[in-house]
């Protein structure tokens, strides 16, 4: 059986008086799209803010690709081999597309703070090949042409779009998505979904969190429903919408599994 690309359990965080998470735990395999849902305030952001380092747990296990880890701070998450978007775009808004995705790419770079300062020749190659892998990655999720414009400039679904690219310009083992359909209209929405679909295909592994249920589900392998900080169900999408506690927390009663 293979290793677990992620596996978390009993993870728990109080904010005050507020309990926001309650032993809360997933289990992600290779090549899965994870889905994460549930009702405003019902912990997902929290939870998704733990496992990428921006909380720390009050307490709670966490491996990734089979061996521990400790998420105490984003940076630390991205060199284990999490990368995240987030709901709220945060690019570099003055810098290029393709500047974003070499950001992001840094990561797994070897040259250093005085290679960097000196342009030593060991320094220079190591950037020219940064700078072709991001061009590729701009390529593949659909916005190579846009290379040379800032950030700002993009659309809102190229600006989601460079997001996914900078976040894989890490070499993540597990590449997180927060509400990336988020404001995106319905052509934008069929474009993301082919985008992630393309991904997992090529052997990547990710967790959605995700408003969109439609979308949740006509993409995800498994989904885990928190409801008030709590684990409510965790199963298939068939599974999931078929719960009586999903609908009654989430779906609605008008909702049927398809």
């Amino acid at each position: 059986m293979s290793q677990a690309v992620l596996k978390v359990a009993n993870v728990s965080k109080r904010f005050g008086g507020l309990q926001a998470l309650s032993e809360v735990g997933i289990t992600i395999m290779p090549g899965q799209v994870y889905g994460l849902i549930g009702p405003n305030g019902a912990g997902k952001t929290t939870f998704f803010n733990v496992i990428t380092g921006l909380y720390t747990p009050d307490s709670g296990s966490f491996e990734l690709g089979g061996a521990p880890y400790v998420p105490t701070a984003v940076h630390e998450v991205a060199k284990a081999g999490i990368a995240r978007t987030f709901q709220n775009i945060r690019l570099f808004a003055e810098m290029t597309a393709l500047e974003n995705v070499m950001v992001g790419r840094h990561v797994r770079s070897g040259s250093g703070l005085i290679g960097a300062i000196l342009r030593t020749k060991h320094f220079l190659a190591e950037e020219a090949a940064i700078a072709r892998r991001a061009q590729e990655l701009l390529d593949y999720v659909g916005i190579g042409r846009y290379s040379e414009y800032k950030a700002r400039t993009l659309s809102y679904g190229d600006q989601r779009r460079l997001e996914i690219a900078r976040a894989l310009a890490t070499d993540p083992k597990l590449i997180a998505l927060d509400e990336p359909a988020a404001g995106m209209n319905a052509t934008e929405k069929v474009v993301l979904r082919e985008l992630i679909d393309r991904i997992r295909k090529d052997g990547r592994t990710i967790l959605l969190i995700e408003h969109d249920v439609k979308l949740v589900m006509g993409l995800c392998d498994r989904v885990t429903v928190l409801d008030y900080g709590k684990q409510i169900a965790e199963g298939t999408p068939y599974d999931v919408q078929r719960d009586e506690k999903v609908i009654e927390a989430y779906l609605g009663a008008g909702h049927k599994a398809h």
